[in-house]
């Protein structure tokens, strides 16, 4: 079941994000560290109202934030649609004993769906230049890489931005 998130999901959340960080560590990617994910950041998305949490028998594991807001390090791409009714997946997390079992599929429809459901016209997301398994995973869904943005205290190498029109 996929619900809204609220502040006291947010240790569970981080949990869940900190065994990524480890899991893609132990693979080499560098994606995830001590400055991000943050609980500021998933308390500033439970204000929002857009934060989401995938429960599978009352345990949360995993979760997606779909926002409207757009970061101004996505300002320098060359979006495939005009910037004003997109939605921004973050923070796009499935615990690693949970994955490859289709749950990150199923929070990406959620968010889609969202999306066509409120009339926007494109979903908006990046992912690291080194996780090459999620660049197949959103080309397969239909994205197409524009461009690379860079957050210095996350890595050095660069972050592929994607869009998905509708």
């Amino acid at each position: 079941m996929i619900r809204k998130g609220s502040l006291s999901d947010i240790d569970n959340i981080i949990a869940i994000t900190k065994a990524c960080a480890a899991y893609m560590i132990k693979k080499n990617i560098y994606q995830w560290n001590e400055h991000y994910p943050t609980k500021e950041a998933f308390a500033k998305d439970i204000k929002r109202d857009e934060l989401y949490v995938l429960e599978i028998e009352n345990t949360i594991i995993g979760c997606i934030t779909i926002s409207t807001f757009m970061d101004e390090e996505y300002v320098p791409i060359s979006w495939l649609t005009e910037n004003t009714n997109n939605i921004y997946i973050h923070r796009l997390a499935v615990h690693p004993t949970h994955q490859g079992k289709g749950y990150a599929q199923q929070l990406m429809v959620f968010a889609e769906t969202y999306a066509k459901k409120n009339d926007f016209i494109s979903v908006r997301l990046d992912t690291f230049s080194q996780n090459k398994r999620n660049h197949k995973f959103y080309e397969h869904r239909g994205y197409k890489r524009l461009g690379n943005i860079y957050f210095p205290k996350q890595s050095e190498h660069p972050f592929y931005c994607y869009e998905l029109t509708f």
